[in-house]
């Protein structure tokens, strides 16, 4: 049955790159780019073997516990992984559950990732061989550490199915997954600035991640070199253990998979309206209660959401001594207001609905800067007041609040205007946040390098005035800086209103044609 499996996968990979030349070129793509880390991790094990036990070891472990992680982490927040040995499609076979588990944590070597970890794994054994022993332990850790990632990964996406599956879920994950990669230029850019990391550094984080699953394996070899059995027997014991636990997991969360597959959400009951129960039955209140609904519950508005909790620690990593912090509030004032500047095109072809009901240009605009401007409005005044508190700058909050409140109403009132105007594809509902539609660049780039340049000069006032007020610590400029921004601010969110819900009005057909003629 194992063998059975394992013919099974190859013969679907076969058939699938059959199917498309597209999934050829991407099979191409993936190898090319699997072949160039691996030839990185290779030589760099081949340089490493040559080097001092006191590096070799660390520098294994961090390698080896990076490929596990990856394992275990990356299905979780790409739901789709190497999903042709599903085993929902099991069900009606009266498979051994042991046969079962042997065969699909094979057929997960089978495939680009898979044999890419091999290698690597072994690349990583291989190390130690000027100890015969220590080679030993090293391939037999090597296959304990390669068994930990596969056995590992079905478990923690097998276990985590029922909650995964759920589409809202799925959703959350997509936009959160940015995060991490929003994080990795400014770290990066922080320790090539002068931040020095030396071998006792990297030996520390080693010898923490030894005793997790992720580097025990790899550690194994190095204590067989130094002799010191007992910590080999302790890192070991971990190692095994854990896979052991994983496997453990697995099996029963595959035997429950099994016989309660993931339920229909649609089947699900739903109670009430939502916001449409909580704000008043008006035209401004509907679009702002739609609009809520969208940030709340629409993956391309939660992504935009997800980034403004990350910017104060983008600002903090890039700026240790605090002066970057300053600027957490107008920065997420600018995302939170200028977000709704594709509103229209986000509507797709529900966009229709706004033509065809008697709904005015000013509703229409008023109901979105609402639901905008209820979100962003408590996230800015408490990134500014509190930027300047953690910087010990009291004096700065009214000129920060000025400036931020500017920002975000004048950003507001600019995007009413824009979005009246232009539309260009976006992703459709349901699809991937980071997907990119053909066609989007040109349009895009156009409207919202305009947009951005009128918000900067209509915002320079209060820019101006907030740059002067933090430098010199003066409350009077701060105060200042609070009258011009919340006046500017105002009055052009309430020009941006007027003449983006007249061009609305006027617009409103052919932006739905734009609409459809995209999808």
């Amino acid at each position: 049955m194992v063998a059975h499996l394992l013919r099974l996968k190859l013969t679907l990979l076969a058939n699938g790159l059959k199917r498309s030349a597209w999934q050829v070129v991407g099979l191409v793509i993936g190898v090319l780019y699997g072949l160039g880390a691996l030839v990185l991790v290779v030589s760099g094990m081949i340089a490493l073997s040559f080097a001092d036990a006191e590096l070799r070891q660390p520098v294994a472990v961090l390698v080896g516990s990076l490929m596990v992680i990856a394992w275990w982490v990356v299905p979780l927040i790409s739901f789709g992984v190497d999903s042709t040995l599903d085993p929902a499609r099991f069900v009606t076979f009266a498979v051994p559950r042991r046969s079962l588990l042997v065969g699909l944590a094979l057929a997960g070597v089978v495939g680009v990732p898979g044999v890419i970890t091999a290698l690597s794994s072994l690349s990583i054994g291989i190390v130690w061989w000027r100890d015969p022993l220590a080679l030993v332990t090293g391939l037999v850790g090597a296959v304990i550490g390669l068994a930990l990632a596969i056995v590992g990964s079905r478990a923690t996406t097998t276990a985590a199915l029922p909650l995964v599956g759920r589409r809202r879920v799925r959703e959350a994950m997509a936009g959160l997954a940015i995060v991490p990669l929003l994080l990795v230029g400014p770290l990066i850019g922080r320790f090539s600035s002068g931040v020095s990391v030396g071998i006792e550094d990297v030996r520390g984080v080693a010898d923490a991640l030894a005793w997790t699953p992720f580097g025990a394996p790899w550690a194994i070899p190095a204590d067989v070199a130094g002799r010191d059995w007992g910590l080999a027997a302790a890192h070991a014991g971990i190692a095994l253990g854990v896979l052991a636990l994983a496997a453990w997991v697995w099996a029963k969360a595959l035997a429950y998979g099994l016989v309660n597959p993931p339920h229909n959400e649609a089947s699900a009951k739903r109670r009430g309206l939502g916001w449409f129960d909580r704000l008043p039955a008006t035209p401004v209140g509907a679009v702002t209660a739609r609009c809520l609904t969208y940030w709340a519950r629409d993956p391309r508005y939660a992504l935009a959401a997800a980034i403004v909790p990350v910017v104060p620690f983008i600002l903090w990593v890039l700026d240790r001594d605090g002066g970057a912090l300053l600027l957490a509030g107008p920065i997420a004032a600018f995302l939170l207001g200028w977000g709704i500047s594709a509103d229209v095109a986000y509507d797709g072809s529900a966009f229709w609905t706004h033509v065809a009901s008697p709904v005015s240009g000013r509703a229409d605009r008023w109901g979105r800067v609402l639901s905008a401007g209820a979100i962003g409005l408590p996230v800015i005044l408490l990134f500014a007041a509190g930027s300047a508190l953690l910087t010990d700058q009291p004096e700065a909050i009214s000129a920060l609040i000025g400036l931020s409140l500017g920002v975000l109403l004048t950003g507001l009132g600019v995007a009413s205007v824009v979005s009246a105007y232009v539309v260009y594809p976006v992703q459709q509902p349901g699809e991937s946040p980071f997907q990119t539609r053909q066609g989007a660049s040109t349009a895009a780039l156009t409207s919202q390098l305009v947009g951005w340049l009128a918000l900067l000069v209509i915002s320079a006032p209060e820019i101006v005035l907030a740059i002067l007020a933090v430098r010199a610590g003066s409350l009077s400029l701060g105060f200042a800086t609070l009258v011009v921004g919340l006046g500017l601010g105002v009055t052009v969110l309430l020009l941006g209103v007027r003449y983006g819900g007249r061009a609305l009005e006027r617009n409103g057909p052919v932006l739905l044609q734009r609409i459809l003629a995209f999808s």
